[in-house]
Formats: C-alpha cells, structure tokens, sequence
C-alpha cells in the first residue's frame, strides 16, 4: 500500500529532525525514513574517543538543550542519546530501518522507494548529509592482506590494530584524534597528511573559539559573502591542540602524502617509506546518490545542486550539507537555524499552474 504525506525526509540524523521539529510547527503531515536501527546510530558507530569540538551550547538542536556543563565537550555516544532523546520528546515520526532505493519525480510530487514500502510526497527534504561512502586510496588494493587497514568510519579502538607501527592517513580532526589516541596508547604512529597542518585552539580566554566566531561574524556568514568565502578558500583547522605537542616530542611522526607502495611498504612523496603492519584511512568521504533518479538534481560529479538548501527541483531541497548557508551548517549547533529556513520556503513553495 502506498502511504501519502505532505512531505519525506530522507535522514533522520541531526539534520533530519530539526526539519522535523520546524515540520510539526507548521502542521504538516510528514514522515522521517532513516536507514539505521536507531535514531543516533551513526554516531554511536563512531570511534569510541571521539569527542565533538564544539561545546554542548553550540551543539543542540531547536527546542532542547543539551545537559551537562555547557562548555564541556560531548563525547559521541552522549550525541547519540541526545538525538535519539530529541526524537522522542518532540514525539517526531521516525521510520527506521528504512533504507530509500529510489526517489523519482511524478508530476507535481515524488515517488519513494524503501526496500518494502512506498511513499508519495509533494515534497521531498534530503538529510542524509555528505558523508556516505567511504573514500579509500587505490593504493590500499595493493598491500599485503596481513595489513589491518581500516577507514576510519569502521575504526574503533586500538585493539582492532596489530602490535606495531601505526600509518594514519588523513589530516582531518579525525585523522588527528585517532592518530593521538593511537600514539596515547603507546604505539608507533606516523600520520601522512597532504598538507601543512594549522591547527587551532578550542578556548581563547574560557570561551569556546566557537563562541568568539559567532561573536565576530565568522560562523553565519553567508557562504557568498566576501567572509565566507575568504573562509572557504581555508583547510579547515585541525582542534586537537594535544596532537601539536605530541608531534613537537616526537610521539608522533608527521608525513608527507601516500603516492604508492613498493614490496607492501608505504611509500610518500618526499620518497620515504615505512613498514607498517596497521593503516587507517581518514580519507573522508564521497557523496552517494545513486537512489536519487531525478532530472535536474545533481551536477556531474554527482553532488546536489541547490541554492542554500533549495533546489532547482520544485518541491526538492537539501539539508545538513557543509557551507549549505555558512560554515556554522556543518556544525551540530547550526543546522536548526537552516532547517528553519528552509521549512519556511517549503511551506510558501506551490508548484507552477500548468
């Protein structure tokens, strides 16, 4: 039987139930379709340090605060009750275990595919947010099979690792908390990243650097603003402060990028090898919209064309993607006030009189 509703959302994470939230305000009959278990699941199955770094006040969403002391930093499991408590208190209709196969368009609406059911909306909201198939280098075909290698989406803890040297690869804030545990935990570990590395404070004086780039303008800054893209054109800091002094005492070992393998070891680009017997990718992620069967939505390389979350689709729109409005988009604390945007041009949307 097929089920009707104003609109689906596809993702119930974060992104997904602030439009929820915003959804039910407006009285609309609506319906969230995640593909997990459990609300909060994704981050659940995170790496058992990681830790957000921004502080619980600018990490909740509309219409709950997060508990605890507001400058502390959430650990991932805490993020994960939280959402999953977000889901509950707000009473939000949540479908889980509902993975969408295919989303087409239908004249003035769309059709919704999970593996059992079907869906018919006048309006569609992707939530599932940038990172869905883990990117891992062609290199990593060609080592030996008695190297652990893991991404870092399925890196756990240490105890997944042989005993010996460590590569990390990958100078993202993931890269650099995993890397620091590893080194920590006492192992060799040698992180490979392709550029230099600037790394950033998490407080300046008692206050989260967070706080500070709100307060000038930095965080909200329209992403075509003469700030934000001066911003865009950045790396994005590295907030783990630890990791600078354990890379100035030696603990662990900085590297330039992987180019290759010779005879199973790792080889980088100022021409050094290393032996080692453990690799973890933190090499990010590649958009995955292969379900996605709609004219129009998509640019060629197979990411979602919008203009602040909108669409050229009618009746489309995209939430939880970085830089969707400005750099506070790809935080926790910022996709409330996104999601209010775009519920709001979702409900003034009517489609063209044909």
């Amino acid at each position: 039987m097929v089920k009707n509703y104003e609109v689906i959302v596809i993702g119930a994470g974060q992104a997904g139930l602030a439009a929820g939230y915003f959804l039910k305000q407006k009285g609309l009959s609506f319906q969230l379709l995640d593909e997990g278990s459990a609300v909060g699941e994704t981050w659940r199955s995170r790496y058992d340090s990681l830790k957000l770094f921004t502080p619980r006040a600018s990490s909740q969403l509309p219409g709950l605060p997060m508990k605890g002391a507001p400058d502390g930093f959430p650990g991932k499991d805490e993020v994960a009750d939280y959402l999953a408590h977000y889901a509950d208190i707000h009473e939000l209709p949540v479908k889980l275990n509902a993975r969408v196969t295919r989303l087409t368009s239908e004249g003035t609406g769309f059709s919704i595919v999970t593996g059992e059911e079907e869906y018919k909306a006048r309006q569609v909201m992707i939530t599932t947010g940038p990172f869905r198939k883990p990117f891992i280098p062609a290199v990593s075909e060609q080592l030996s099979t008695g190297v652990v290698q893991l991404h870092s989406s399925e890196y756990k803890n240490p105890s997944q690792l042989h005993e010996g040297a460590v590569l990390v690869a990958g100078g993202g804030n993931s890269g650099a908390q995993i890397a620091l545990e590893l080194a920590e935990s006492g192992r060799e570990v040698h992180l490979a990243v392709s550029r230099k590395l600037r790394f950033a404070p998490l407080q300046i004086m008692n206050r989260s650097v967070f706080w500070w780039l709100d307060r000038c303008g930095v965080l909200n800054a329209p992403a075509d603003s003469l700030i934000g893209r001066t911003v865009r054109r950045r790396p994005d800091p590295v907030f783990v402060p630890e990791l600078k002094r354990a890379i100035r005492n030696g603990t662990v070992r900085l590297r330039p990028r992987v180019t290759g393998q010779r005879g199973g070891t790792i080889q980088f680009a100022d021409h050094t090898e290393l032996e080692a017997r453990n690799i973890v990718w933190a090499t990010g992620f590649r958009p995955d919209y292969a379900w996605l069967n709609v004219p129009v939505a998509l640019d060629k390389e197979g990411n979602p064309l919008h203009e602040r979350g909108i669409s050229p689709v009618g009746g489309l729109y995209y939430l939880g993607l970085p830089w969707l409005r400005s750099r506070n988009s790809a935080l926790l604390g910022g996709v409330g006030a996104d999601a209010r945007y775009v519920v709001d041009c979702l409900t003034n949307f009517t489609y063209p009189i044909k």
